[in-house]
């Protein structure tokens, strides 16, 4: 994906920018192995590669499926044992491999653009209220996915190149 336009309209311009970080994170997995992607590299986090793209396909979940049209999450939101593991997504992440992490964040990410393409106007609120009542835009949605997504992107670059460095010398 090349960068976003900077001639665009304020949506075209907040769903390319969307666009781009989660393209650059999918490439983060075309780095890693299933090995790699559940390897905790870093002593000072327990964040993995296959944690944070399972955090980010269930924060797709949250702010598009959940918030925006107030239905249950699906699958495997829906069913997760968040009660007992707040952070199940990132610790259930070792289980599965690159390729059904990244079917995971792939389908995440269109249904959350099938979603954002029902709604006419950046400025229509969210059906379901967050941070007690207030009830966000679904310009707010993209601003916060936006820097979500950016945020965990950068911390993919601090553990791809702590996995680069601890693979063998060929």
């Amino acid at each position: 994906m090349t960068y976003p336009s900077t001639t665009a309209d304020e949506r075209d311009a907040l769903e390319q920018f969307l666009d781009f970080h989660r393209d650059r994170v999918l490439k983060a997995l075309d780095q890693v192995s299933d090995t790699e992607a559940a390897t905790r590299v870093l002593g000072a986090t327990d964040m993995t590669v296959g944690g944070i793209i399972k955090h980010l396909a269930a924060v797709e979940d949250l702010w598009f499926h959940r918030k925006l049209l107030d239905v249950p999450s699906s699958e495997p939101w829906r069913s997760a044992p968040f009660d007992q593991d707040p952070d199940w997504e990132w610790h259930s992440a070792a289980e599965q491999t690159v390729a059904e992490l990244r079917k995971l964040y792939v389908d995440a990410c269109a249904t959350s653009r099938a979603v954002a393409g029902r709604i006419s106007s950046l400025d229509e609120q969210a059906k379901r209220a967050s941070f007690g009542e207030q009830f966000v835009t679904l310009r707010w949605v993209y601003l916060h996915m936006i820097e979500e997504t950016a945020q965990h992107r950068g911390h993919l670059d601090l553990l791809l190149d702590a996995i680069r460095q601890a693979r063998p010398s060929r």
